[in-house]
């Protein structure tokens, strides 16, 4: 339909709507791709982080019925921090009790975190402990 006076109207508005849909479709898709690139920085840190805190747990429940020494526990400890590839040294193990009636263990670690764009520091500390029921 024309509106008298207005020659070609309709046209000119439908192309101005296409160019904004596309800008607003790259933006979009750059968001994602941004998205989806700094989750697959960060996501196996905090897995790694995980996985540790799972061994310390489990040798914190058996430490006690196993009567570990602190050297063993340690040595634990650093080989899954080893396997896990997480930044940490053998100072980094803290064993802060370990006595026939309880263990407690604590790691402390930081992970640095490149995106190309921002680069930041993630901090862990995961710790575990266990008591005897006697």
């Amino acid at each position: 339909m024309e509106v008298p006076g207005v020659p070609n109207a309709l046209p000119r508005m439908r192309g101005a709507q296409r160019g904004g849909a596309l800008l607003k479709a790259i933006f979009w898709t750059a968001v994602l791709v941004a998205v989806l690139y700094a989750g697959f920085k960060v996501v196996p840190i905090y897995f790694a982080n995980y996985q540790l805190q799972d061994k310390m747990q489990t040798e914190a429940r058996f430490a006690v019925v196993n009567r570990r020494t602190d050297e063993e526990l340690r040595k634990i400890i650093f080989k899954e921090i080893q396997d896990q590839n997480i930044p940490a040294r053998r100072e980094d193990i803290k064993i802060l009790e370990n006595t026939q009636r309880a263990v407690r263990i604590q790691v402390d670690y930081t992970v640095p975190v490149d995106l190309k764009v921002y680069q930041f520091d993630l901090h862990f500390t995961p710790s575990a402990e266990n008591r005897a029921l006697y």
